[in-house]
């Protein structure tokens, strides 16, 4: 079994949770998340506790159990605190807009990139040169920013382009005679 899977999630104040043989909903201040339920694992609620546990005779119920418990307490993260990610451009002309659900990009191309937010998805820029991505769902507060990352990832020789606020871009040395 799953190590992470022993340990239940805990529901704070305010969260509360609805168990279906399919679905598992988590409903908090910020909003609600639905999950769809592993075959191998069995999720069963003790007043404010949430516990996974692998279903017997399923080949990936351990492993599975960990999975669907780090689903679950990213949900239950996401409808009280939320999740954002901050992405940095780098490089001389490049600047990042704001415009409701979407962001408009200058990044050196001979054209304005335009990238749509989905739904639930919320896009700040304290800057020109810096984005904000918030949003309740981590997994697509992160693709989302991959997708924007994606328009001009960062060259490994002189550093420009979109990258996370955190990452670190290795300049490679540039040929010599």
């Amino acid at each position: 079994m799953s190590r992470i899977a022993k340990y239940p999630v805990e529901l704070p104040k305010g969260v509360e949770a609805q168990l279906s043989a399919e679905a598992v909903s988590i409903k908090g201040p910020l909003g609600t998340l639905t999950q769809f339920m592993l075959p191998a694992v069995a999720v069963e609620q003790d007043g404010d506790k949430l516990q996974c546990k692998a279903v017997p005779g399923a080949d990936n119920g351990g492993a599975m159990s960990g999975t669907m418990r780090a689903l679950l307490n990213n949900m239950v993260t996401g409808v009280t605190k939320g999740f954002e990610k901050k992405l940095t451009l780098v490089g001389v002309g490049y600047r990042a807009a704001a415009a409701g659900d979407k962001l408009n990009l200058s990044l050196g191309f001979s054209h304005p990139v335009v990238h749509s937010m989905p739904k639930g998805i919320k896009v700040e820029t304290p800057t020109q040169t810096e984005v904000v991505i918030k949003g309740i769902d981590k997994q697509l507060v992160g693709q989302v920013a991959a997708e924007v990352r994606a328009y001009r990832s960062p060259e490994p020789y002189k550093g420009k382009g979109v990258r996370y606020a955190d990452e670190r871009v290795v300049i490679k040395e540039t040929k010599k005679k």
